[in-house]
């Protein structure tokens, strides 16, 4: 991903600008390096100048401002993309550890009910004492609504509301804060990745500031950088429409 351009590429960039321009002022009357004053055309080359530095040194800033936001943003997303797949991982954890006690709780409740088909008093009491706290809970709740008589009485003490599943319910949260996380991390990569387009017009514009030296006609020159401008300022409202890198 890009980081923006760096202050060397930018420093060599506005030497060989400004050498260039030199190379364009020389006349054989004056030498390169030397002064143009008194011609008719030197106001001209100054503003043009100017603005070629202006627009370079704005540019400068703002693409090195887009390319730090796009790193952080990049930075965060991945961030966020591993801290989702923690937390799928430990609900996964989660949901199998409410499996493995759903699954004790029911094969404790198939040695009951055996025993109490079998009219095994001792062996019921003894089912009874494997039961958890909580699925105990369930299971008086349950006896209370008659079921041996009642043809509307629940299934079993599972379908009772007092049957609580603390781990299934953790599971659930994790999922949902895995899920939203995830989202989260899907649009901080989005974001970065705009802050890259962004990074490239501006490239586009020193490109422009780059290559305008290299013509003699300052109404070329002057062209160049009015489209620099342009996207100078399309790329400006770009970063305004996005959010600000994370702290």
């Amino acid at each position: 991903m890009s980081e923006g351009l760096s202050a060397l590429e930018v420093g060599q960039e506005a030497h060989r600008h400004n050498e260039q321009a030199e190379a364009n002022n020389a006349t054989p009357d004056h030498p390169q390096g030397g002064s143009d004053a008194g011609g008719p055309h030197e106001p001209r080359h100054r503003l043009i100048h100017a603005a070629e530095a202006t627009l370079l040194a704005v540019v400068t800033l703002v693409a090195a401002w887009s390319g730090y936001a796009a790193a952080k943003w990049n930075t965060d997303s991945r961030l966020l993309l591993a801290e989702a797949s923690t937390l799928r991982a430990q609900a996964s954890r989660e949901n199998l550890t409410a499996m493995e006690l759903r699954n004790f709780d029911s094969s404790t409740f198939q040695a009951w009910f055996s025993a109490y088909v079998q009219h095994n008093p001792e062996a019921e009491a003894i089912a009874v004492r494997r039961f958890r706290p909580e699925f105990k809970t369930a299971f008086d709740a349950w006896r209370a609504t008659d079921p041996e008589t009642n043809p509307n009485a629940p299934p079993g003490p599972t379908y009772m509301p007092q049957y609580a599943e603390p781990d299934l319910a953790q599971a659930n949260e994790l999922d949902h804060r895995a899920d939203t996380t995830f989202t989260d991390g899907e649009r901080a990569g989005a974001t970065a990745d705009e802050y890259v387009r962004i990074t490239v017009i501006l490239a586009a514009v020193l490109f422009l500031v780059g290559i305008g030296s290299t013509f003699r006609v300052v109404e070329v020159r002057y062209a160049l950088v009015s489209v620099g401008i342009v996207l100078l300022v399309f790329a400006s409202v770009l970063i305004l429409q996005q959010p600000r890198p994370p702290g």
